[in-house]
């Protein structure tokens, strides 16, 4: 039974859990005036430290190759790192209609924490319902122009952000990313349930670091185990999968910024696919 509208409300009912009589749907927010987005695209894991922002930059990167108006919005907050791997800098400008976002040497444009802070290693401390608060901005007040794609690096896990970007934005989708073990699996699952739960279409797998291969015998090497990709996606219906194996040379790319130069689309292709 719906309780009566605590004293304490604030008339946000998108991070609150109280079921009470007033309780509403939160509303979809759309982009600025000057925007037009098609698809909006989640990239998201259970867990940090599978590579889930390397396989944003390298979808947006290859759909940018494609042909395609592309953006990021780096919604990892407290641990942003797109602009580094595309080598742009702030801090940004805005006008009469919104902020200005960077734009990567192929034109990928980008929106992340990193270039509204005076320096990149300053760290960004905030609770739940601030950082809510700027990712709506980031979304609505960004002039983005006319995209293809819009690609939303999450934050791994699923806290609070991850429900308001999925409640308040028109995700299309996502792509869930995993490292190849049993229990990184497990998480992915909590991901993928709670975005059908949401009603957000789970539409393709990336299974990152599956394998080293030689460059002298060319062997698959499972370093960390038996990929567990296909039996992940069977596992969970996901209708696209791939597996990518270690590149020692992309940290060095991304530290120069220049991932924009790697080339991945035949591991990729799957996803692209349904994207």
């Amino acid at each position: 039974m719906a309780q009566e509208n605590p004293s304490n409300c604030s008339g946000s009912c998108g991070s609150c859990s109280t079921d009470c009589s007033s309780r509403t749907a939160p509303q979809k927010l759309a982009p600025n005036s000057v925007s037009q987005v098609k698809k909006i695209i989640g990239v998201v894991s259970g867990k940090g430290g599978v590579g889930k922002t390397l396989t944003t930059c390298l979808l947006a990167s290859e759909l940018r190759k494609a042909g395609y108006s592309v953006g990021i919005m780096d919604a990892d907050l407290t641990g942003p790192s797109i602009p580094k791997a595309f080598g742009v800098k702030g801090p940004l400008r805005a006008d009469e209609t919104g902020i200005n976002p960077a734009v990567s040497a192929s034109g990928i444009k980008i929106m992340s924490t990193n270039l509204m802070l005076p320096r990149e290693d300053m760290p960004v401390a905030w609770r739940g319902p601030v950082m809510t608060g700027l990712l709506e901005q980031f979304f609505n007040e960004t002039n983005w122009g006319e995209l293809d794609y819009l690609l939303i690096d999450m934050p791994p896990g699923t806290s609070d952000v991850f429900l308001s970007i999925f409640q308040r934005m028109p995700v299309d989708g996502i792509v869930t990313v995993s490292a190849p073990q049993e229990l990184v699996g497990i998480i992915v699952g909590k991901a993928v349930n709670l975005a059908r739960d949401l009603n957000v279409p789970v539409l393709g797998l990336v299974e990152n670091m599956a394998y080293y291969l030689c460059d002298g015998c060319g062997k698959k090497h499972y370093i960390f185990g038996e990929p567990q990709g296909e039996k992940t996606a069977a596992k969970y219906d996901i209708p696209a999968y791939t597996t990518m194996p270690m590149m020692p040379n992309l940290a060095s790319l991304v530290d120069a910024g220049r991932i924009e130069e790697e080339d991945v689309k035949d591991y990729l292709q799957p996803i692209l696919d349904v994207l």
